[in-house]
């Protein structure tokens, strides 16, 4: 999943994409979903200058993140041998059943 705006409307945040090769200083990549489907793609590693530390410094990186999504349709019967659950960050929200009174 693409983390940055490279080339609106082609490449924007949230664009899913297919790694088909992985280079030292390059990514090739397709595109998944939107009218762009099926395009190939080149994406470059981009400066990231963080402001909200006390010093300065630069880091290259390529603007993607690992992600996986299957539809409930398509999850049905399928299983996996090895699984893993991130439960750092909290996954469940109470929303506004919070305080009510019955």
């Amino acid at each position: 999943m693409l983390l940055r705006n490279l080339d609106t409307p082609m490449l924007s945040n949230g664009s899913r994409l297919i790694v088909k090769a992985l280079h030292a200083h390059i990514i090739e990549l397709t595109i998944l979903t939107g009218p762009f489907e099926g395009k190939h793609v080149l994406i470059t590693r981009i400066t990231l200058i963080p402001t909200d530390l006390p010093f300065s410094f630069q880091r290259l990186q390529f603007p993607l993140r690992l992600a996986f999504a299957i539809t409930i349709n398509k999850a049905q019967g399928q299983s996996l041998r090895v699984t893993g659950l991130d439960l750092t960050d909290e996954c469940f929200s109470h929303g506004s059943s919070m305080g009510r009174k019955f």
